[in-house]
């Protein structure tokens, strides 16, 4: 049985100066950070470890994000990646020993057009053949999962149906990271908070570690998980990614009693609501179009997000904004992720995930710690590697990716 959250979580780790040297630096203490600590640790023996975080552990957008959980993608690669991704989500509870409040409570993707139903259907119907729990909703089925929605025929974009999934849902984004890094610190991982990295070290065309404000650190291995902050760092070490960073912002209300039974998302609309476990209903909406790293966004999104919930739902009116937040997204050209080895040896990268980051955590931290410990890929992410950009072999997933999610 998991045992009761903690008063201080910040105890359930230590907090040591950083050594002089490690067998793996791991860049970036977010979810996909600690993850992969955590399974190279666990999974492949490696223990000398530091993850460095040029702030507080898991305090970027792993603090930000949504929490949606989910593998209902179109592509083969990508539904096996995010479907192994959910079954780990399933089963890391137990294997943690840490209740961080996963919660299978199904998410409607809804269609509004005729062009949504026909790719709807189609995602349905992939879906299934690579055994991933999916439906389609008729409106008055939609309105039996989520009674509180709008399938009036009165709207700007009534709801022609919707897929879903049941086993989706979500979990408590910083219960994840304190469940990891609490069993990463058990076995051996150094955590080294406020510690940003300036640049890197190498010795011809191998990276031999990093320089950071907390000074120098030598390396067998270096393995980027910055997310929004991945283009920077790699070009330090001359590897430019093909990413773009976008803010991305999310809004909740105060709180209420349970009045949204499921996770609801609109591509179409661009915005999705699920309530919280305290009470709060959580909102998103599509990326700020702008290039940026602000932890901020534009207040058109925001009304336009606003907008379109209170058409869906229209009991949110009587809700009030308690507090909006941005996060920095990470986008490539076809909205699937990089997980890959880099032309600069012993340098790996993990970036690109957009706005589905979060649910990938789990197979994102095993894939790549398999790619590090063995200097190849796992074959989960061996579709998704730097190279594609130069071979061709793009998964284009923008229509499962075109909301944040």
């Amino acid at each position: 049985m998991a045992e009761p959250l903690p008063e201080h979580p910040e105890f359930l780790w230590k907090n040591p100066d950083p050594a002089k040297s490690y067998e793996v630096v791991i860049v970036g203490a977010g979810g996909h950070g600690l993850a992969t600590a955590y399974f190279l640790a666990s999974r492949y023996g490696i223990t000398d470890i530091a993850v460095l975080e040029k702030g507080w552990l898991a305090g970027g957008n792993m603090a930000r994000n949504t929490t949606i959980i989910r593998s209902n993608y179109l592509w083969d690669e990508s539904a096996a990646l995010y479907e192994e991704s959910l079954k780990l989500w399933e089963q890391l509870p137990e294997e943690l020993d840490y209740d961080f409040l996963f919660s299978q409570r199904g998410v409607l993707n809804l269609a509004h057009t005729l062009g949504d139903v026909r790719e709807s259907v189609r995602r349905v119907e992939a879906n299934r053949l690579n055994d991933v729990d999916a439906e389609w909703l008729s409106p008055e089925e939609v309105k039996e999962v989520c009674p509180i929605i709008n399938i009036g025929d009165d709207i700007r974009y009534p709801i022609m149906g919707a897929t879903y999934q049941p086993r989706a849902g979500i979990a408590k984004h910083d219960h994840v990271a304190w469940a990891f890094a609490r069993r990463a610190d058990e076995l051996g991982v150094d955590f080294i908070q406020n510690c940003e990295v300036t640049g890197f070290l190498k010795d011809g065309d191998r990276v031999t570690g990093v320089e950071t404000t907390r000074g120098t650190i030598h390396a067998g291995k270096v393995a980027l998980a910055a997310a929004g902050h991945s283009s920077e760092l790699a070009e330090r070490a001359g590897v430019p990614l093909p990413i773009q960073s976008h803010p991305l912002q999310a809004l909740v209300s105060e709180l209420f009693e349970p009045v949204h039974p499921t996770v609801v998302m609109s591509n179409h609309v661009h915005v999705y609501v699920s309530q919280a476990h305290k009470g709060e209903l959580v909102m998103g909406a599509g990326i700020d179009q702008y290039n940026g790293y602000g932890q901020r966004g534009s207040f058109h999104v925001i009304e336009d997000q606003m907008s379109a919930a209170v058409e869906l739902f229209p009991i949110f009116a009587r809700a009030h904004v308690l507090r909006t937040w941005g996060g920095i997204v990470d986008t490539t050209l076809d909205a699937s992720p990089i997980i890959s080895k880099t032309p600069v040896d012993q340098l790996y990268v993990n970036c690109g995930w957009g706005t589905g980051g979060f649910k990938g955590t789990p197979a994102a931290g095993l894939s790549f710690a398999h790619t590090i410990a063995h200097d190849e890929p796992h074959r989960l992410n061996a579709p998704f590697s730097l190279e594609r950009f130069e071979t061709g072999y793009l998964i284009d997933e923008h229509g499962a990716a075109a909301v944040a999610h």
